[in-house]
């Protein structure tokens, strides 16, 4: 197999085990189907934007130029701190791309890896939002009918939860034991206001998600694009959105947007 493009987010499908594709020009790469080959990524040292398609010398955010970085709507500060977002109030970057994206339903969620996370996203995006982090499980906690308000949740709870992702342990599989999201979910809502417990949701799944991996490491070693141009090695896993290879080396494919890379399997 033989396949150039540019790299963006994996796509899933949600079976068990997840399924990746990685769409490289015309062709939709099936991961899972490169696990245990000796695969090769050559890195041709183009890059481009992933919202206006310009090439550009240097990648910023996850895959985009320097003027997207500073003034498109998919990297306005509310991407990262939900609570700030004023599509509300009909005001944004693009207030008619805010519209669309963020004056829709939002759910605030409780993930869990090496510990419980709280995190805020669409409602379009569940459980793929779970997936591109490496969740090993995951409840949905409160649904609101705009992003700012599912922010101002994530606020209240992260004085008591973590809102960040420990790659490194999520990497080398190393679950908290004992942990029951949907225990934790009624003791974390009594930790909101009464204002905000109303749109705590009386769902109660968990959902539980496995991934492609035939052998966790335990250490790993971040890889670049731009420091290591080239990398050849047999696929062990994926998982959230990082290829995982032999001796723990791990490659994050959505921080590498916009890179345009060939990549050769069954060598």
């Amino acid at each position: 197999m033989r396949a150039i493009g540019v790299l963006d987010k994996m796509p899933t499908s949600f079976i068990n085990p997840i399924q990746y594709f990685l769409p490289l020009g015309t062709d939709k790469v099936a991961v899972n189907e490169l696990l245990g080959k000796n695969i090769r990524l050559q890195f041709t040292g183009n890059i481009y934007c992933t919202v206006c398609g310009r090439k550009t010398k240097k990648s910023f955010g996850e895959g985009l130029c320097y003027p997207c970085f500073e003034n498109s709507p998919e990297n306005s500060e509310c991407i990262v701190r939900p609570e700030l977002c004023e599509a509300h109030l009909g005001k944004g970057r693009d207030p008619e791309w805010e519209q669309r994206n963020h004056l829709t339903p939002h759910f605030v969620y409780l993930a869990l890896t090496n510990t419980i996370k709280v995190g805020v996203t669409r409602g379009t995006q569940i459980p793929t939002r779970w997936i591109d982090q490496g969740a090993g499980s995951a409840i949905i906690l409160a649904e609101t009918p705009y992003r700012q308000l599912a922010g101002a949740i994530e606020v209240e709870l992260k004085q008591h939860l973590s809102d960040k992702t420990n790659w490194q342990r999520m990497l080398k599989n190393e679950p908290a034991p004992g942990i029951d999201l949907a225990e934790e979910k009624i003791r974390i809502k009594n930790l909101l206001p009464e204002s905000l417990q109303q749109y705590v949701t009386d769902d109660s799944e968990v959902v539980e998600l496995k991934y492609p991996v035939l052998d966790y490491p335990t250490k790993v070693t971040s890889m670049s694009l731009d420091k290591t141009p080239q990398i050849e090695l047999p696929l062990m896993g994926i998982r959230g959105q990082y290829f995982i290879f032999e001796n723990g080396c791990v490659l994050n494919i959505r921080k590498h947007s916009g890179y345009e890379v060939e990549v050769v399997a069954n060598l």
